[in-house]
């Protein structure tokens, strides 16, 4: 049976730069939260759902209408926690049938989510990666990719679980700040989970 690991990270840790790496090595990953979208386009249940939700304007011209739907999660954690019960499941199913189709391609495959440990998603992980970094090297890597100011960025950490409550759910943690060697850190992390080399 093919191992699943989850990976996961909050803003600014460098988690999608992670996932990349992983894919460089061979390692299938899925997009949790990029395929959420696809799903909130494209299946209909959800769809209608989703507007059920949050009205008409969650849509534009049919395609999502994220900008609208974050500005409304964002104020209202009520919202935020019903659009994750209609959303979750839809991915949950959608990675069975991607992994299924994945489990000959390599000796392990990864879950790639934002809050997969906050989703409870991790449960269903044989093992659980966390990126971590400083928070002031997190910050300045969102304000450069964003192009947003400091205080939004902060705004949306402490909208985030901690790393410190995060470690709870990890089994491995990946440290990515400036002097970090991070492409070491994957490589061994890597070869340890190919052949089954942790406790």
């Amino acid at each position: 049976m093919m191992l699943k690991v989850g990976l996961t990270g909050g803003i600014g840790s460098g988690k999608s730069f992670v996932a990349r790496v992983f894919m460089a090595l061979g390692i299938p990953v899925y997009d949790s939260d990029e395929q959420a979208k696809v799903l909130m386009t494209e299946n209909q249940d959800l769809l209608y759902r989703v507007k059920e939700l949050f009205g008409d304007k969650a849509y534009t011209d049919k395609q999502l209408n994220r900008k609208y739907i974050s500005e409304r999660v964002f104020v209202d954690k009520q919202l935020l926690s019903e659009l994750n019960a209609i959303v979750h499941p839809a991915v949950n199913d959608d990675f069975k049938s991607w992994a299924r189709k994945k489990k000959n391609e390599a000796p392990y495959l990864i879950k790639e989510a934002a809050i997969l440990i906050e989703s409870g998603a991790y449960k269903l992980m044989d093992h659980n990666i966390l990126v971590v970094a400083e928070k002031k090297t997190r910050i300045s890597r969102v304000v450069a990719r964003d192009n947003t100011s400091e205080e939004s960025v902060i705004e949306r950490m402490n909208n985030q679980m901690s790393d410190k409550e995060k470690m709870k759910s990890a089994d491995f943690i990946i440290y990515n700040d400036i002097d970090s060697m991070i492409l070491r850190q994957i490589v061994d992390l890597h070869q340890s989970i190919k052949n089954k080399q942790f406790s």
